[in-house]
């Protein structure tokens, strides 16, 4: 009969009543037969798989509210995996094919219970043949001793599951058992209910309660739509391969599964029907109960992007970022000092308004000198696009990386790729595991599979320790009282695209030489940290979501080494990273933002590679570098923070090389040292526009908080033996004994607050060929500096107040820097050391101003002012001023190019040249900087490399030479010990 002949409706009624096998014939008439039995896939198909009374709804126990893609192929899932027991034997030939169905035509029945053919299940199983089934009537059967299985048998229990019970213990010993619909209880002797050590076992519908299932390499287990209640638990030793597939493990005394041992080398018959039918399975998904933040976020995603399409554009200025976060404007020149280069000096007062900032234009003048030309002007020129390179345009970065997707991972990585492939030791996939200790124990060398599983209410929802191997895909792992996910003793694997959040420690711990592959999951909500690498631990964690944890959504320590790329860490109530305790490791390419602390903390021996990160948005300062921490900081773009772009304590050694710092609301580069008593209750001025109550509050708990931590990182009140696990602070330090300075070189600071750096160290500084222009304080400001601060080939350019300002006391060395069109005095100096060989044109105020009691050489400098002095010598200076260069300022500006005071004696003024505009003559030539041109030059000055110095600082032996003090030492504005 046509299809055509009937009405759709009226088909799919009459079809409704077709048991199975007649639907299946029906989809073999022709294609418009086929496309009409599909059509059936929520009426008679659902009626069929959820009518089967040995397969549950297909999305059991996890999510049983939400229906399958397609109750067709859940029913042939189904299907498959009842047959799997009985496909035993070599690959059979016709004539033994032939015999094999006639066996499995001819198999009995024999029934088991009161008024049967047998009372007791030991009868039954004395009589039986290969394959036959015995059917268990409903009731309570229970042995007194082991009961052996010798010929492959099935069990199965009538009626609805928990109406038969068995007592028992069985032991199989040959190929295959298949056992459904029957409840497992231990007898008196033994709480092993079922073990095999070389047969394959397929259970079905089952339940244990209080019992354990026990399977030995390389016998192998296949358990589907199985409850495990009341401690029981699964041990898998040694095995080759089993599969448990949509199984509820519930209340677990100890591991719900445990996977223990390698897999052996012999194989038996059903691994290769597991394997295929492992991979016939359809793509878990889980969907977890809190979803990643929504909107327009700075470098968030919003899905998988093609390949294509890794870089999100954002147009976001400051204004409108100060807006949405409720920033009050004028918090941009807040001061963490009391000081402010708001205090101008006699000349600059004349030259600027009371706020600060200049209003008043400079007259546009033919005799200006051309400075545009200097070694670092290339970073300010428009692009080829026309668009303005990021330090000279006044918004914010507009580009943030987007996280690879899981293919995209797979495709770089060979490694990840083997292991998403792999096919050995237990799979389990959509079980749920929940209200127990512990979820999966993978031990000495044991290998383990697990996708689209959840884990809710455990103590610990996996642990994979000893050399095991574990991968784990698309998993919830939820609400565990401690970590989620833990890796000890040299563990590895493969965990990706998996939701791991609200845990009460840390979403993932890895330890004591761990290494796994961490790939685009989603680490978020948790009561401490997301994830936590220490104890020699390493890793590769990329490409993931880390998210509104309570404290740094990735915590390094006591030598953790992980290489974390690509990863958005954002929304954290602490630092988005921290490292500490000699914590290491290799930090790339991340977008780090809102978070609540410094975007990057690392502190106490930390010694991490921070490598082309963007450090936004954050309510803290971008990057703090607190009390011994070391690093290597590099091209990294740190913006829009409420605080400082970068905050280092003066007795830290890092590296800032090539780092683009700008847009911060506060300092751009601050080095502090000693603590401030009045300012250690967070009572900074200016701070109650940005954070209210809340930084006295961090701050009163720190030392609680450190101690707290330290503490729960010790596993289940285990105190480990670090000093044991840790290399020799000596050893790994020895190769950088040679670097004993910080060193700041190669950054650009723009478009900042306040200050764009801030010096205020006991310890030697080193700042080289940085780029410091448009921020709306000084340039750079040393406040504090008793040994020797370097200002060696900078270019500072545009601020809004002076170019540099050094006060009493301090110890500073300023050389081939470029000093140009800033709003105050280019250099105002007055401490000790030397001003050689700078740049300094077009300033509004004096273009050197020194004054007080500083003893100092001003020399071979070539300096024009807009309107001021040229250099000024004020007060009782002691030096020497000799072959500089000075260059008249605007005609009509009578001040003096050379002023000294009348009464000083001690410094004395030699060769200095001073050119002034002939009115007589309109045709001369302009001025122009020239043998050598514009400060700073392209290439360093001899003795400096041009290269930034290697990590372990060897080239650098020349340069450095003062060792680093330890004692009592400044705190940021916001950042607080983790």
């Amino acid at each position: 009969m046509e299809v055509g002949s009937l009405p759709v409706e009226l088909w799919r009624v009459i079809l409704a009543y077709l048991p199975l096998p007649d639907l299946g014939r029906c989809c073999q008439v022709c294609r418009a037969w086929r496309e009409l039995i599909l059509s059936l896939d929520n009426t008679r198909w659902r009626q069929l798989c959820l009518g089967c009374s040995e397969c549950r709804h297909p999305n059991w126990p996890s999510q049983p509210h939400q229906e399958p893609a397609s109750w067709r192929d859940a029913l042939k899932q189904h299907a498959l995996s009842t047959r799997t027991w009985t496909q035993n034997g070599p690959e059979l030939q016709s004539s033994a094919c032939l015999h094999f169905f006639r066996r499995r035509k001819d198999r009995r029945v024999w029934h088991v219970g009161p008024g049967c053919e047998f009372e007791t299940l030991r009868g039954a199983l004395g009589v039986v043949g290969p394959y036959d089934r015995v059917v268990v009537h409903p009731g309570v059967y229970e042995e007194q001793a082991e009961l052996v299985l010798k010929v492959p048998v099935e069990l199965v229990g009538l009626g609805q599951l928990g109406e038969v019970a068995l007592l028992v213990c069985m032991d199989q010993q040959c190929p295959t058992a298949r056992l459904c619909n029957l409840v497992f209880m231990p007898p008196w002797f033994s709480t092993v209910v079922y073990k095999t050590s070389w047969g394959h076992v397929q259970l079905d519908n089952c339940n244990f309660e209080g019992a354990q299932l026990q399977i030995r390499g390389p016998g192998s287990c296949q358990a589907r739509f199985c409850s495990f209640s009341q401690g029981s638990s699964a041990h898998l030793l040694g095995v080759v391969l089993s599969l448990m597939d949509s199984c509820d493990f519930s209340g677990s005394d100890t591991a719900s599964v445990t996977v223990e041992g390698p897999p052996v080398s012999e194989r038996n018959w059903a691994c290769k029907h597991l394997a295929a039918l492992a991979r016939t399975f359809p793509s878990c998904g889980i969907s977890g109960g809190n979803s990643p933040p929504r909107g327009p976020l700075p470098g968030s995603t919003g899905g998988h992007q093609p390949p294509c399409s890794n870089v999100k554009r954002e147009l976001v200025s400051i204004e409108d970022w100060q807006r949405r976060n409720g920033v009050d404007p004028v918090c941009q020149g807040t001061v963490i000092d009391s000081w402010s280069d708001g205090d101008c000096s006699e000349g600059e007062e004349e030259n600027q308004d009371g706020g600060g900032m200049n209003t008043k234009k400079t007259p546009k003048l033919d005799y200006k000198i051309p400075c545009d030309h200097h070694g670092l002007s290339h970073l300010l020129k428009p692009q080829l696009d026309g668009s303005l390179p990021l330090v000279s345009s006044p918004d914010p970065p507009s580009l943030a990386p987007e996280p690879l997707t899981f293919q995209q991972e797979l495709d770089r990585d060979p490694d990840a790729q083997m292991l998403a492939a792999s096919s050995l030791g237990c799979f389990l996939r959509r079980c749920l595991f929940r209200e127990g200790k512990g979820g999966v124990h993978v031990s000495n060398y044991g290998q383990a599979r697990l996708e689209g599983n959840v884990f809710r209410g455990l103590n610990y929802a996996v642990r994979c320790i000893q050399n095991s191997t574990i991968v784990m895909l698309r998993n919830e792992v939820c609400e565990c009282r401690a970590s989620g996910i833990f890796l000890r003793l040299s563990a590895q694997g493969l965990i990706a695209e998996n939701n791991i959040h609200s845990n009460g420690e840390a979403g993932l711990d890895i330890r004591k030489g761990a290494n796994p592959i961490i790939l685009c999951n989603r680490i978020h909500s948790g009561l401490r940290s997301g994830v936590v690498v220490l104890g020699n631990g390493k890793g590769s964690i990329r490409s993931n979501q880390i998210y509104n944890n309570k404290e740094a959504g990735v915590y390094i320590l006591f030598s953790g080494n992980p290489v974390v790329s690509g990863n958005h860490i954002f929304r954290g109530q602490a630092a988005g990273i921290a490292i500490n305790e000699n914590g290491r490791g290799m930090i790339t390419e991340n977008v780090i933002k809102e978070n609540q602390w410094g975007g990057v903390d690392i502190r106490r021996g930390g010694d991490p590679i921070l490598k082309n990160n963007y450090i936004c948005y954050g309510y803290s300062d971008g990057v703090v570098v607190g009390e011994r921490g070391r690093g290597l900081i590099e091209g990294n773009h740190v913006y829009c923070n409420k605080g400082c772009g970068v905050w280092v304590m003066s007795s830290s050694l890092p590296q800032l090389l090539g780092n683009f710092i700008t847009h911060n609301c506060m300092y751009g580069l601050a080095v502090f040292c000693r603590k401030d008593p009045e300012n250690m209750e967070g009572n900074w001025p200016g701070q109650e526009g940005i954070v209210g109550e809340a930084g006295s509050g961090e701050r009163r708990g720190v030392e609680g908080e450190r101690r707290e931590g330290q503490e729960n990182l010790n596993e289940e009140g285990e105190l480990f033996a670090w000093e044991n696990d840790l290399d020799s602070e000596d050893e790994r330090h020895s190769a950088r004994r040679s670097i004993s300075v910080a060193l700041v070189e190669s950054n650009c600071m723009s478009y900042n607050g306040a200050v764009g750096l801030y010096v205020k160290s006991s310890e030697p500084l080193n700042v080289f060929a940085n780029l410091v222009n448009s921020n709306r304080g000084t340039g750079i400001a040393v406040l504090q500096s008793s040994q020797l601060t370097r200002l060696v080939t900078n270019c500072i350019l545009e601020n809004g107040r002076g170019g540099v300002t050094v006060e009493k006391d301090c110890r500073v060395e300023l050389r081939g820097n470029g000093i140009y069109k800033n709003g105050g005095h280019g250099v105002s100096f007055c401490g000790n050391g030397q001003i050689l060989e700078n740049d300094v044109v077009g300033n509004r105020g004096y273009g050197i101003q020194v004054l007080g009691s500083a003893d100092i050489k001003v020399m071979r400098n070539r300096v024009q002012p807009a309107q001021g002095c040229g250099v000024a010598v004020l007060g009782p200076v002691k030096g020497v001023v000799h072959d500089n260069v000075l260059f008249q300022g605007h005609p009509s500006n009578k001040k003096e190019l050379l002023l000294m005071d009348a009464g000083n004696e001690n410094c004395v003024l030699r060769n200095n040249s001073v050119l002034r505009h002939s009115h007589s003559c309109t045709s001369a030539p302009s001025w122009v900087l020239e043998n050598p041109p514009p400060r700073p030059l392209a290439s360093s000055p001899s003795g400096l490399s041009s290269q930034y110095p290697s990590r372990l600082g060897i080239s650098m032996t020349t340069r450095i030479s003062a060792t680093v003090e330890s004692g009592c030492h400044n705190g940021s504005m916001f950042c607080s010990i983790l």
